[in-house]
């Protein structure tokens, strides 16, 4: 009984942990991709080797300069909208999923999009007023967060 008890208290502990909804298909943010490799202009899939956990979630990383570079300043470097389609967040109010290479670095900020079917929502951002779009994103963002 104290074991379940204790697995129950260890679970809750670790979902409250986190204090962002994040996109962890594959078990990582971003779906293993090296956030701090976005900044280079160069999306690169994380190793095994170099991985870091914040706020709850894990990150890989492609070398070790960029794993040092995350665990120094990770808010930098954080994906937007916890790394859903930046363009669904705001067009819609919905979290979907993201083509790891299609991206956006927007004011030192990382947005992530789905790319797939003949649909590029970063085409669809980019033509429908980038600006009032994050505007709402933001907004919409602070409501769907932290529903799962």
């Amino acid at each position: 009984m104290k074991s379940i008890l204790l697995f129950f208290i260890l679970g809750m502990i670790s979902s409250c942990a986190q204090t962002n909804d994040y996109n962890t298909k594959k078990g990582y943010a971003i779906e293993g991709y090296d956030v701090v490799s976005y900044f280079k202009n160069k999306p690169l899939e994380g190793k095994n080797i170099y991985t870091a956990e914040f706020d709850g979630v894990k990150f890989k990383f492609s070398s070790e300069e960029n794993l040092t570079a995350f665990k120094k300043n990770p808010e930098q470097y954080l994906p937007q909208y916890g790394g859903y389609c930046a363009y669904a967040i705001g067009a819609k109010s919905s979290k979907v999923s993201i083509n790891p290479k299609t991206f956006e670095i927007r004011n030192e900020k990382l947005y992530l999009f789905y790319n797939a079917w003949g649909t590029n929502t970063l085409e669809l951002w980019k033509n429908e007023n980038t600006e009032a779009l994050k505007k709402k994103a933001d907004k919409n963002w602070e409501v769907i967060k932290l529903k799962k």
